[in-house]
């Protein structure tokens, strides 16, 4: 399943992307908001990646009692300054330093989605930033340095990931019955604080498979079609901005848990979009 991932700190530069994701002119723009959301992650990368498994990093404890580290915190500076310098007049929602500015083009950053996995080593954590349009997650990038993997998408017109010195179009896959699918649940403690372990094993009883791989990783294994289903809960619109934008472009599927089209409900669904009825049909009969 990881063929072609690298383990090197390489870093990335833009010039190994596409900038016109499209020959169309009429979408100039989009190419100029992906073409920045990818210097974006060049900035990320430069600063988290120096810091992943350092003997001196800062870690301390927010008011949730969430964790962060001086990695996190530089990060989505960087990530700032360069929108304030490129993108002044855009607003901006980040994880660490919150929302200002305009809401209908605004860029929607999580410095490390996965931090507790950056402070123990794990090398599955990420970047992640969207440019959602009047509240729809358009434009997506999602940087994961530690595996040398980077994903990126336009809604409507595709989404690519880089390996072998390139980079390549990725797309869901058809698979169109439950007893074919991989699903990613994330954590059994996270669904049975939300109400929904029932349905957790209703569903783990009915798929092919079930892994809990976690955080923004599992919604890039699902738009590269490796898996069919990926499901959270206890999430906000900076944990999944950017995996919205990225599978809807792979041609998934991204809602809620109760199928609404929202991202500010704080759970999320997403599927290879063949069998996401297929997935609420199941989890609504569960909680029955």
């Amino acid at each position: 399943m990881r063929r072609g991932f690298s383990l090197s700190r390489r870093s990335h530069t833009s010039a190994h992307y596409p900038v016109n994701v499209t020959p169309s002119p009429a979408n100039s723009s989009l190419d100029a908001d992906l073409e920045l959301a990818l210097r974006l992650a060049d900035a990320a990368d430069a600063q988290s990646l120096p810091r992943f498994d350092a003997a001196d990093l800062e870690v301390s404890l927010k008011a949730d009692r969430s964790h962060v580290t001086d990695a996190d915190l530089a990060t989505e500076r960087a990530i700032r300054d360069l929108l304030a310098a490129e993108r002044p007049d855009d607003g901006i929602l980040g994880e660490e330093f919150g929302a200002g500015g305009d809401t209908h083009r605004q860029w929607i950053i999580d410095p490390i989605d996965g931090t507790a996995n950056f402070l123990r080593g794990v090398p599955l954590w990420g970047t992640m930033i969207s440019l959602a349009i009047g509240g729809v997650p358009t434009v997506g990038v999602v940087s994961m340095p530690a595996l040398g993997r980077r994903w990126w998408g336009v809604v409507g017109r595709g989404a690519w990931t880089n390996g072998d010195g390139g980079y390549r179009p990725i797309q869901v896959s058809q698979a169109a019955s439950l007893d074919e699918a991989s699903v990613s649940f994330q954590s059994i403690t996270q669904w049975a604080d939300a109400g929904h372990l029932p349905e957790l094993l209703a569903l783990a009883e009915r798929v092919w498979r079930d892994r809990a791989y976690g955080d923004v990783y599992s919604y890039m294994l699902l738009a590269e079609g490796r898996l069919e289903m990926v499901a959270e809960f206890d999430v906000k619109e900076y944990d999944i901005a950017a995996a919205v934008a990225i599978v809807r472009a792979a041609g998934g599927r991204f809602t809620a848990f109760d199928g609404s089209d929202s991202i500010t409900d704080r759970s999320a669904l997403a599927t290879n979009g063949v069998l996401h009825d297929a997935v609420l049909e199941l989890t609504r009969s569960a909680a029955s």
